[in-house]
């Protein structure tokens, strides 16, 4: 997918407060201030979604015209909510921008409903690999057979590498 940037502008603390608090309801016990507080918000109008850069990187991106973090700004903040873990084996698909298949799934948070957006991390080092549409809940994630997750954003595509 190519992203084509229509206009970017920095944004008001207003609308920083905003984006920080709606990111605080979603991932609780976050400390998303620490990450953010004080940096220099650019918003990137695009055609799939609006992007927003924290000191011209990609860390906040809106695809439902939420706030939701992209794996640099997950990267960052090591979210412990929304987060869906998968094994080794299934690491080298997810960078590539595979969907997340359930027997490739060790843990899944039982918060996830079908529908959100959920964070997708490897199993050793809990890096973030992937941003991802759950389309089972957390407690349905595991399993034999079957996708568990569509992968919209991940490790080195064109959201990645905007700047």
């Amino acid at each position: 997918m190519e992203i084509h940037i229509r206009s970017r502008h920095y944004l008001r603390s207003n609308s920083v407060k905003k984006i920080l608090k709606e990111l605080k309801k979603m991932f609780d016990p976050l400390d998303i201030d620490a990450a953010f507080k004080g940096k220099r918000f650019e918003l990137l109008k695009t055609g799939p979604y609006d992007i927003i850069l924290v000191e011209d990187a990609p860390m906040i991106f809106m695809p439902d015209g939420k706030p939701f973090l992209t794996v640099k700004g997950a990267l960052s903040t090591k979210p412990n909510q929304r987060v869906v873990v998968v094994d080794t084996g299934a690491t080298r698909f997810v960078v590539n921008g595979a969907d997340v298949m359930r027997p490739g799934i060790v843990q899944a948070d039982p918060g996830i409903e079908a529908g959100d957006l959920v964070v997708v991390v490897e199993e050793s080092h809990k890096k973030a690999l992937a941003i991802g549409r759950a389309l089972v809940s957390g407690d349905d994630m595991s399993g034999e057979s079957g996708k568990a997750i569509k992968s919209i954003h991940y490790v080195g595509d064109t959201l990645w590498n905007i700047v």
